[in-house]
């Protein structure tokens, strides 16, 4: 079975053009001494609204591998498929996240919650997980509440597994198991009990996406309590090893955070108890680099701001239909966000700063960019307008997508670095 790296990056991009741009920051962690490898991940979701295929993707990341000269494993992800959607995937991906969300409290089968409490007998009474606060008490009551809300999920995550290994042409797959958009946190003695489930399903998961406490926005910072999350963090880590020896999981299962990008509040947190477990990461960061294109077409000015401003307009005016995607992700006040004549009379510096995520600029505005991040699809529609800006300003936005990687996410996370504050320094 292929081994997943202690650390991974979910990179790729919506237009497939950034591969080597982010390869290079990776690059810069290599020759400090931390590997990290490169997962392009792109949702069923993603390809719908713009018109791309799982083909395209696997055909960017190739291109940005041997145009790099990257000589390291990298994987293509089919990111937050089921049933339904896995078949388009299987030929060109090699790692899978499974999205369970839509199943969790639904009804487990008949006899299944009975077998599973039959199946984790030899764990009742009181279990210490080292690095948990207080032991666990395992009743049936307990198992019988995890079996009615996780069961069903995770026989449905068995079903993607088994049509994956029946259909794909790979000898191994990385398979991760997402939940991290469900109504409701896992706390750390639930996802304990999820891994025994998935290990009793015999799932190979490699990375498991549990739902956080807190709000994981697109493209901006967390919000809730950075010390509960670090204990909640920590928790998770911890009922990983555990579950790791105890239920015979592969010895590479990782964390894996989602709309990871931004949460710079959180990096050095992650990076302590990472650091202090020895423990890896999986982190999906994909949507942002968007925002760092069109964050370089604004600052070259001319054509570039002009279709920066036209994108933002044609987002405002259709606003229901891409939030609508989105609802569980974003919180954008309509009320707060600027006219289009107002940004009609920025300049490049005006516009980057209201884009660029550097909060302590006093023109950041959390709403504009929130709504930039969902509106790719106008560029899309845009075709050649769109694609040709790209190649013409091919250095600067790469200089801003390395950057935005590196600076901001790699090197807090990864390295144990401060981020600098300013602009790219690729």
């Amino acid at each position: 079975m292929t081994e997943l790296a202690k650390y991974s990056l979910g990179v790729g991009d919506r237009f497939g053009r950034e591969g080597r741009a982010q390869l290079r920051a990776l690059e810069a962690a290599r020759r400090k001494g931390v590997p990290i490898t490169p997962v392009w991940n792109k949702s069923n979701r993603e390809h719908t609204i713009i018109g791309t295929s799982p083909e395209d993707t696997r055909r960017s990341a190739d291109e940005a591998v041997r145009a790099a000269g990257w000589t390291d494993p990298y994987f293509v992800d089919a990111d937050h498929i089921g049933l339904a959607t896995v078949d388009r995937f299987i030929g060109p991906c090699d790692f899978f996240t499974i999205d369970v969300a839509d199943l969790i409290g639904q009804p487990p089968p008949a006899g299944a919650t009975a077998a599973f409490i039959r199946a984790l007998s030899g764990l009742k009474g009181t279990l210490r997980v080292p690095g948990l606060a207080a032991p666990i008490e395992v009743t049936d009551a307990l198992l019988a509440e995890v079996a009615s809300k996780y069961l069903s999920a995770i026989s449905e995550a068995g079903r993607v597994h088994d049509r994956i290994a029946e259909k794909a042409r790979r000898e191994s797959v990385i398979v991760e198991i997402s939940l991290d958009e469900s109504a409701a946190p896992q706390t750390p003695e639930e996802l304990l009990f999820i891994l025994a489930a998935i290990a009793e399903r015999r799932i190979p998961v490699r990375t498991v996406a549990p739902k956080f406490t807190g709000a994981f926005l697109k493209g901006l910072d967390y919000v809730g309590d950075a010390a509960a999350f670090a204990r909640e963090f920590e928790a998770d880590l911890a009922v990983l090893e555990f579950a790791k020896e105890a239920f015979g999981l592969p010895r590479d299962l990782k964390l894996s955070v989602h709309s990871g990008s931004d949460k710079f509040s959180l990096y050095p947190v992650m990076h302590r108890a990472l650091r202090g477990r020895n423990a890896g990461l999986h982190l999906k960061t994909a949507g942002t680099t968007w925002l760092e294109e069109v964050i370089g077409l604004a600052a070259a000015g001319e054509e570039g701001l002009r279709l920066a401003k036209d994108i933002y307009s044609a987002a405002l005016a259709r606003f229901d239909e891409l939030a609508r995607p989105y609802l569980a992700v974003i919180s954008i006040d309509r009320s707060r966000l600027p006219s289009p004549r107002d940004v009609d009379a920025w300049g490049s510096r005006e516009f980057v700063e209201a884009l660029r995520h550097e909060p302590a600029c006093p023109r950041f505005d959390p709403q504009f960019r929130q709504l930039i991040h969902i509106g790719f699809k106008i560029a899309a529609e845009m075709g050649d307008r769109f694609t040709g800006l790209l190649e013409r300003y091919r250095g600067p936005i790469e200089e801003h997508v390395t950057d935005n990687l590196l600076r901001r996410h790699v090197g807090p996370l990864f390295l144990g670095e401060p981020p600098a504050a300013g602009e790219p320094r690729a």
